[in-house]
């Protein structure tokens, strides 16, 4: 017979980790909707290149299935494994946008150099960049989040690799992607306890030399003057602005319904991809563009959730990969919105899961993948803790970090028991309890 210790250890290692549904529900509803508007906004460009009607709708959906694909492997990687080699993920991304640059492996469309080419399919370096980075980032504030917290010192390295990362995207160019990344690490250092006072210097600095690239580039300039009024020239520099402000006006209350655009039909600039909110406020009117919106708060609200829970729990890498996901997302489904409704300049920056293009949807599917995987271990963790509260004293669950257990038979005060970390396994528990968490659609406790 066992001991009681033992058969609890047995339990609480059974316990799996399950698929949050206000994530999963969110991402799958924003990728059905972005199949269906794809295959609505195309219609015209696919006119106009002598291609089969349903050619974006399939590389949509390929790409769509790749991704889901990625997002379920991504799923079955413990964090810890993750955590462990993020030193190593700045590398890569460093090497990706400089890859770029290299004749012969970096490809030219529209006079950016944004793609690798490999005699195949197209990619675009900095969809990965934005995965690596926040992987990255949240080990560091990790590592050194006394630092962070207490010192400038500590805002140095990821402060460094940010500029580092912008110069070689300006390289391409690419001035969206570079705003979107000053600003994810930027909130992250925030949400990683960096003092405000700290990130004002930088923050002004970083703003005022984005301002001055922008100002330089007469393309650029171009799109400020548009946004600012862009009827002032409706036919030449206002022209995509005024376009999707007059596809957003027709669309009312209800829209004029599914296919029956009329600014898609050689209208609208890019259609299926950076104007497609455009497409599906004329289609589906105030109401769908409301649950679009809806949609993409209760994805990003969830994943600051999940973000805090990890905090509370004591798993700091799962709780910064979440806060970077949400801010990835969010800033981005943000931006492409507010260029779509005239609030922003104009910016090449997709619709999270909703635009067409390979390379987007793919990093999508994975960053959800790992907040997918977050929740899984919070999920876990949560109930291996109220296990522990409802019938056992002085248990020591497997996983990492510290967790607070309870004493049922005292005064339910809770109290930090040390966990032995992954390189001193329990002895009494096996090893599939020390090891994996499985995550799944359910599962009882």
């Amino acid at each position: 017979m066992l001991p009681e210790r033992v058969k609890q250890a047995f339990r609480l290692g059974e316990i799996e980790g399950r698929l949050d549904p206000l994530v999963l529900g969110p991402a799958l509803a924003l990728a059905g909707i972005g199949l269906v508007m794809v295959m609505s906004s195309s219609v015209g460009v696919t006119e106009r290149l002598h291609v089969g009607t349903f050619y974006f709708f399939a590389r949509h959906a390929v790409f769509l299935g790749m991704g889901v694909v990625l997002a379920a492997l991504v799923t079955r990687v413990e964090l810890r494994q993750i955590e462990r080699h993020g030193q190593s993920f700045l590398i890569v991304a460093v090497v990706l946008l400089l890859a770029v640059l290299i004749p012969g492996i970096g490809s030219e469309v529209n006079g950016a150099r944004r793609w690798l080419s490999f005699g195949g399919p197209k990619f675009q370096a900095v969809e990965a960049v934005k995965v690596l980075l926040i992987v990255w980032l949240a080990s560091y504030l990790v590592r050194h989040r006394q630092e962070v917290q207490s010192s400038v010192w500590g805002l140095i390295k990821p402060l460094f690799a940010a500029a580092l990362m912008i110069m070689l995207l300006m390289a391409q160019p690419d001035f969206g992607s570079s705003v979107l990344i000053a600003a994810i690490v930027g909130g992250m250092l925030f949400l990683g306890g960096a003092p405000l006072r700290s990130l004002i210097a930088p923050a002004v600095l970083g703003g005022a030399a984005l301002a001055l690239i922008a100002v330089l580039e007469p393309y650029r300039l171009r799109r400020l003057t548009s946004f600012v009024d862009p009827w002032a020239d409706p036919f030449d520099k206002g022209f995509q602005l005024t376009q999707a402000l007059i596809a957003i006006g027709r669309g009312e209350w209800f829209g004029v319904g599914i296919g029956a655009s009329i600014q898609k039909l050689s209208f609208l600039p890019e259609a299926h991809t950076d104007f497609i909110f455009s497409v599906i406020a004329e289609e589906t009117g105030f109401i769908g563009v409301s649950v679009i919106i809806a949609l993409f708060a209760i994805l990003v609200g969830r994943a600051f959730w999940l973000g805090l829970q990890a905090i509370y729990l004591k798993r700091p890498f799962a709780g910064y990969c979440a806060f970077g996901v949400a801010l990835w997302i969010g800033l981005q489904a943000s931006v492409s919105i507010g260029v779509n409704l005239g609030l922003l300049p104009t910016k090449g920056l997709t619709l999270p899961l909703v635009s067409y293009g390979g390379s987007s949807v793919l990093m999508t599917c994975v960053a959800l993948g790992l907040l997918l995987r977050v929740g899984c271990e919070v999920d876990r963790t949560e109930r291996q803790i109220t296990r522990i509260r409802d019938g056992a004293v002085d248990v020591r669950p497997p996983g990492d970090g510290i967790l607070p257990s309870f004493d049922a038979a005292a005064t339910q005060t809770p109290r930090a028991v040390n966990v032995p970390s992954a390189r001193q396994p329990v002895r009494s528990t096996p090893t599939r309890a020390a090891g994996r968490i499985e995550p799944s659609l359910g599962g009882n406790a």
